[in-house]
């Protein structure tokens, strides 16, 4: 049985899921249905994912999901100690179709059996199309039928749904009552995972190009359940494959949410969402131009901005600022106010570790709170100006500041597999560091 703990305290191993990566556990018309999955289960550092779904749902057809099972169990067996992620199937589950959750629950048996070889390299699985509470406790029994039947510590299995109902949302909002009483296993919970397709066809929603509604309330509302069960949070599909910077832009804005994982449909994907969340190598500044933020260019010392929607020039008292077709005159004390207020700086992975360590010393001093400064020389059409502004570090501030260092802490810990991309983005006395700092 699983040890009594503080619900919103994390009770696995990971503390961080950056990217969930599904593939097709048969493909029809294959002479080897199960090419996908033995290319899939050879993915190694930034490809590879932290969690990777050999999905026998959506992604493989009904006719093909038997031998999709017995694909499932070859694959692992045989190469499922080398993949250097947790490996979390999905099977076919249905709030409303008993066949479906029995035929889940078949698959699972088949999949876990001792006899078969694949359990010792499988961590659980992924449930979809759930419903509420009382079908994710149904699908948690099961869970424990299965442990029970094969020998298997309870709770031992980790289990992951989608959110893919109105009723499974409202579900996170009751998983915190549900959680640690003696009639199920609920901590077995691992992460909680965005389906909006799925979502829209529940909630009837039309948009006028039938694309996706942006959900985001969906994506707080998962973030908050993880937050308060101790779970990670993980955000839907993002369809379209080549769009590079929106698959960035709905990273950046899910992680303001805490929403640090995001559904890969591709190596590719996997690549842009395993290196999203990381610090960046070096530190830079953003400039607000009229509504977008542009990244000002380092040359020598100085931040430079070359672009049309912010402009800067003398005048006879001072300096004529514009942005956009916004246009204000101020003096040179002015000036600096004004730039600073459409400035802010993304820090390196350096950058925090420096600020976390200074920090540190001053609480080992004594000292409560320190003011960190950040300066820049900004040139905007020729016209240097000096720019410095001071940030308040408490003890909240630390800690906050501190979760960029615990993912990086944590995917180090866990992924081994991604030491050699990691050193090629950080210099070695920044990663051993970062290891320490914090501890």
């Amino acid at each position: 049985m699983i040890e009594m703990t503080a619900i919103d305290k994390r009770t696995h191993e990971r503390k961080f899921v950056r990217t969930f990566f599904t593939t097709p556990t048969a493909v029809e018309g294959e002479d080897d249905s199960a090419k996908m999955l033995e290319s899939a289960a050879g993915l190694r550092g930034m490809q590879a994912p932290d969690v990777w779904v050999p999905d026998n749902e959506d992604a493989t057809a009904p006719n093909m999901r038997d031998e999709g099972a017995q694909n499932i169990i070859d694959v692992l067996s045989e190469h499922g100690a080398d993949f250097p992620g947790e490996i979390h199937p999905r099977v076919v589950w249905h709030r409303d179709s008993p066949s479906t959750r029995y035929q889940g629950f078949q698959r699972m048996l088949e999949i876990t059996d001792p006899d078969n070889g694949a359990i010792e390299h499988l961590d659980g699985f992924v449930i979809p199309e759930v419903g509420d509470i009382d079908d994710w406790k149904k699908a948690d029994e099961f869970f424990t039928i299965i442990e029970n039947e094969h020998g298997l510590e309870e709770g031992s299995l980790k289990m992951s749904v989608i959110i893919e109902s109105g009723a499974a949302e409202i579900a996170m909002g009751k998983l915190r009552d549900e959680m640690g009483k003696p009639t199920n296993n609920l901590q077995r919970m691992f992460l909680l995972v965005d389906g909006e397709v799925d979502y829209t066809k529940d909630m009837r929603a039309i948009t006028p190009t039938g694309g996706l509604p942006e959900w985001s309330e969906l994506r707080h509302n998962t973030s908050r359940g993880a937050s308060a069960n101790g779970l990670i949070a993980i955000d839907g599909p993002y369809d379209d494959i080549r769009d590079v910077e929106g698959y960035h832009e709905r990273m950046t804005d899910n992680q303001a949410k805490g929403m640090l994982g995001i559904w890969s449909l591709t190596p590719g994907q996997v690549v842009e969402a395993n290196k999203s969340p990381l610090p960046p190598q070096e530190g830079y500044w953003l400039l607000d131009a009229d509504g977008r933020a542009v990244e000002l260019e380092h040359d020598d010392g100085v931040e430079v901005y070359d672009g049309d929607r912010v402009s800067l020039e003398g005048a006879a008292d001072g300096y004529v600022l514009s942005v956009g077709n916004d246009e204000i005159e101020v003096g040179e004390g002015e000036l600096e106010d004004e730039l600073l207020d459409l400035l802010d700086y993304v820090p390196s992975l350096d950058d925090i570790v420096d600020s976390m360590e200074e920090f540190e010393a001053a609480k080992e001093a004594g000292r409560g709170a320190i003011a960190m400064t950040q300066s820049a020389t900004v040139e905007i059409d020729g016209v240097e100006v000096d720019v410095s502004r001071d940030r308040m570090w408490d003890e909240a501030t630390y800690q906050a500041l501190q979760t960029p260092i615990t993912l990086f802490q944590d995917v180090y810990e866990n992924r081994p597999d991604q030491h050699e991309d990691l050193a090629e983005l950080y210099d070695e006395d920044v990663v051993e560091r970062a290891m320490d700092v914090g501890n």
